[in-house]
C-alpha cells in the first residue's frame, strides 16, 4: 500500500433497517463466523521471518502462496479457474529508467453462489495482496499490517461463507506485486480467468491492523454514493470507528482511489469498496511483525469487513456493475 497520513473525523450513523439485522450478528463475537484462533494464526505465520518478507519472484513469496493455497484447499474452495495459481508476466519500471522483465502469481479461489446460475451472473471478488518488500540489507521486512492482515481477513472470509454460503458467486483473489505497482490486480481485471460471468464488485483490503484510535477508514462511497446506506448502518453497529474517506479527487496524494489493487478495478469502470487504515510508525519498516500488532482491534476491523461483505452479498443488485 502506498497511501499517505490524513486526518478525517466522519459521522457514522443511521438508522438500522430489517434487511441489516442478520448482517450486524455478525458483528458479535459470540456469533463470529469464522475461526478467530486461525485467524491470528495465520496472520503469525505470514508475517513470520521464514517467509522472508514475501517479496515476488522470491522463495519466501512462493512459500506464502502454496501456504495460501494449501489453506483454501483446506476450507473446500475450489479454484476459479484450471489452478489456484494464476502466473502473469510484467515489466518493472525502475526509478532511474530501468526496465526489468517479472512474473508474479495470483491465487484465485471460488464459490459459487445459491442464486447466480442465472446466464451473465456477476462477482463479488474479496481482495487483498500478499506480496510485500522482502529483504533489504539484513532486516526482515515481514509486513504484518501490510498486508498479512487483509490476507489473513480475506481467508476467515472464505472460511465465514464456506460456512454460510452467499446468493453470488464469490471470488476470493490474493494478489501477487502490488508493491510493484499493482500488477497482480491489474492482470487479473485484463484477464480474470474465472468461472463466472463477469466481475460485478471488488471489496478491497489492505492494512487492518493498527490504529491508535481505533479507526478503521472505507473508500470508495463517493464514486459509489448507493453505498453510504450500507457503509452508515455496519458503521452503526461496528466495534470500532468506521470512518468513510480518502477517495476524493480533492484530496489529493490522501485520495487513496487507485493506491490499492481496488485502483485498477476502478479504472475498469467496477464499482469498489476499499478497508485500511492511515499510515503509522511500523508503516514499510522493519517493525511490521506480528508481535506489534494490537490484535483486539484487529479482529474487530475483520468482523467489521466481512459484515460488510455479507451485506453486499445481500444486497448485491444495488451496487454492483451488471453484466450484459
Amino acid at each position: 500500500m502506498k497511501h499517505a497520513t490524513f486526518l478525517r473525523k466522519a459521522a457514522a450513523t443511521a438508522a438500522l433497517s430489517v434487511s441489516v439485522l442478520a448482517v450486524a450478528s455478525s458483528l458479535q463475537a459470540a456469533d463470529r463466523p469464522y475461526d478467530e484462533a486461525k485467524t491470528l494464526a495465520t496472520l503469525k505465520t505470514l508475517s513470520a521471518d521464514d517467509m522472508q518478507g514475501r517479496r515476488t519472484g522470491t522463495e519466501g513469496n512462493a512459500k506464502a502462496r502454496d501456504f495460501l493455497i494449501g489453506e483454501l484447499k483446506t476450507l473446500g474452495l475450489k479454484p476459479a479457474a484450471e489452478a489456484f495459481g494464476q502466473p502473469f508476466d510484467f515489466t518493472l519500471k525502475r526509478r532511474n529508467g530501468d526496465e526489468q522483465a517479472k512474473s508474479g502469481t495470483n491465487v484465485v479461489a471460488m464459490i459459487k453462489g445459491t442464486e447466480s446460475d442465472a446466464e451473465g451472473a456477476a462477482a463479488l471478488v474479496l481482495s487483498a495482496h500478499y506480496d510485500h518488500l522482502g529483504i533489504r540489507g539484513e532486516q526482515i521486512f515481514n509486513g504484518a499490517d501490510d498486508n498479512a492482515s487483509g490476507v489473513a481477513a480475506l481467508l476467515a472470509m472464505a472460511d465465514s461463507f464456506m460456512k454460510r454460503p452467499p446468493k453470488n458467486d464469490i471470488i476470493f483473489a490474493f494478489f501477487d506485486a502490488e508493491e510493484m505497482g499493482l500488477e497482480g490486480a491489474k492482470s487479473f481485471v485484463a484477464s480474470p480467468s474465472i468461472g463466472a460471468g463477469c466481475i460485478g464488485f471488488n471489496l478491497n483490503m489492505d492494512m487492518l491492523s493498527r490504529n491508535d484510535k481505533d479507526e478503521l477508514y472505507v473508500a470508495g462511497t463517493h464514486h459509489t454514493p448507493a453505498l453510504n446506506a450500507l457503509v452508515d448502518t455496519v458503521a452503526s453497529r461496528a466495534p470500532i470507528k468506521l470512518l468513510k474517506g480518502h477517495d476524493k479527487p480533492e484530496d489529493g496524494h490522501n485520495d487513496w482511489t487507485l493506491q490499492s489493487d481496488h485502483g485498477p478495478f476502478h479504472k475498469a469502470g467496477i464499482p469498489f469498496i476499499y478497508f485500511g487504515v492511515e499510515d503509522h510508525a511500523h508503516y514499510h519498516k522493519a517493525s511490521d511483525v506480528y508481535e506489534t500488532v494490537p490484535l483486539d482491534f484487529y479482529i474487530k476491523a475483520v468482523d467489521t469487513v466481512e459484515a460488510t461483505a455479507r451485506q453486499l452479498d445481500a444486497d448485491f443488485a444495488k451496487y454492483a456493475k451488471g453484466c450484459k
